[in-house]
């Protein structure tokens, strides 16, 4: 009876001093592929730039269901990575179609507006913010592109749904926006070398952008 006593008594002393290294959390291995690029120059749109082999251009309709009142909206896809950059562009001093809350404060009936400049520059600040609750951060720069086009690019931490988004425009005619975003459980972790690979193509879509 002592006997085992004495062992039990010295498993316990070893198992307590033990050395135990629990394994960090990892995620899938993901292979980029190259870098290569393509002209998005469709005729009728106001716009023109570079985009990757590997992402298809898409006819944008989801945006409250009212893509055929923007038709020079456009999702930028990469099937590869369940990720889209989604492209919404306004003629400033033009008018739109938009949403406004009905009075019960849930539903949203059609309004026309007219694309007020300074609107527009808040409505884009104002969208970027909306992470605010779930973002620790929220860093803006301003661009000035090789083709002479002014904007923001807005780097969002957190884990949010889209950490990437910009705006660019000419001040007077063209004002358009692109925002990443994916289709998956946001995690800034895992997400984060597809969003810094992503993030290199919007910067090349941003360098090469032009208006018509």
């Amino acid at each position: 009876m002592q006997r085992i006593f004495f062992f039990f008594f010295l498993l316990l002393i070893v198992s307590c001093n033990s050395n135990y290294t629990s394994k960090k959390e990892g995620y899938f291995k993901i292979d980029f592929p190259k870098k290569q690029y393509i002209t998005f120059n469709e005729p009728g749109y106001p716009y023109t730039f570079e985009y990757p082999v590997y992402a298809r251009i898409a006819k944008d309709s989801s945006y409250f269901s009212e893509g055929e009142k923007n038709p020079y909206w456009i999702n930028i896809e990469f099937p590869y990575f369940n990720g889209t950059i989604f492209i919404s562009y306004k003629k400033i001093g033009g008018t739109s179609v938009y949403k406004v809350k009905n009075p019960d404060g849930i539903t949203y009936r059609d309004s026309v507006g007219v694309n007020d400049f300074h609107k527009m520059i808040d409505d884009s600040y104002n969208l970027t913010y909306k992470n605010d609750v779930k973002a620790y951060s929220i860093e803006d720069s301003v661009m000035h592109t090789p083709n002479n086009i002014t904007g923001v690019f807005f780097k969002v931490s957190g884990n949010v749904a889209t950490a990437k988004q910009f705006f660019l425009t000419d001040t007077t005619h063209h004002f358009l926006r692109g925002a990443l975003y994916f289709d998956v459980t946001p995690n800034e972790d895992s997400l984060r070398p597809v969003n810094d690979f992503l993030q290199q193509d919007m910067k090349h879509l941003i360098n090469t952008l032009k208006w018509k």
